[in-house]
């Protein structure tokens, strides 16, 4: 079992954050707030946060690879991931241990290298693996108990910045992210 998080990271975090090569991001509860609403012709929309999305981006520039693996199926989280410039995108998939395996394979990396957040059991065979377990405090307390850092911020709401900010700090890279639009 992996010791509990708390919203304050300690420096076994820092340090599984410091060998990410791979972060991969659920969707439901995590790049959104996890609601789901219905349009009249039984259409799904969701809302994605800005700030999510540009951390993302930086984490790219970084040298980080992004991934998404989401049990749900949906046209508009394959336009936000195009958007972002994701090209690993596993959808529908119930099995997100299968998707994960498929993802080693695609990118030849180890779990080891692999950062995931993820907010309910169905997260919990990845985050098991990974060697970076991360949780928004909204998440589910059986998953939240697993990880090794929880995101002050919830789902949908600022999480997957503060999990990207965290990530390029533990690297060494927060400041050369941000010299761009300091200069």
């Amino acid at each position: 079992m992996i010791a509990p998080a708390d919203t304050v990271a300690d420096s076994t975090a820092t340090a599984r954050a410091a060998n990410v090569r791979l972060m991969i991001f659920d969707v439901d509860g995590i790049l959104t707030d996890g609601s789901l609403h219905f349009g009249p012709e039984g259409e799904v929309t969701k809302t994605f946060n800005v700030l999510d999305g540009h951390g993302i981006k930086l984490l790219q520039q970084s040298g980080v690879a992004t991934a998404i693996i989401s049990a749900r199926q949906s046209p508009i989280v394959l336009r936000r991931a195009t958007d972002l410039g994701i090209h690993h995108v596993f959808q529908g998939i119930h099995d997100k241990r299968s998707a994960f395996e498929q993802l080693l394979a695609q990118t030849k990396m180890t779990a080891d290298v692999c950062g995931f957040i993820g907010d309910d059991v169905i997260d919990l065979p990845i985050l098991l693996r990974v060697g970076f377990a991360a949780s928004v405090p909204n998440a589910h307390a059986e998953v939240r108990s697993r990880v090794h850092y929880v995101t002050q911020a919830s789902g949908g709401r600022g999480a997957a910045r503060e999990l990207c900010d965290f990530i390029l700090r533990a690297q060494g890279n927060y400041e050369a992210a941000l010299a761009p639009y300091l200069a």
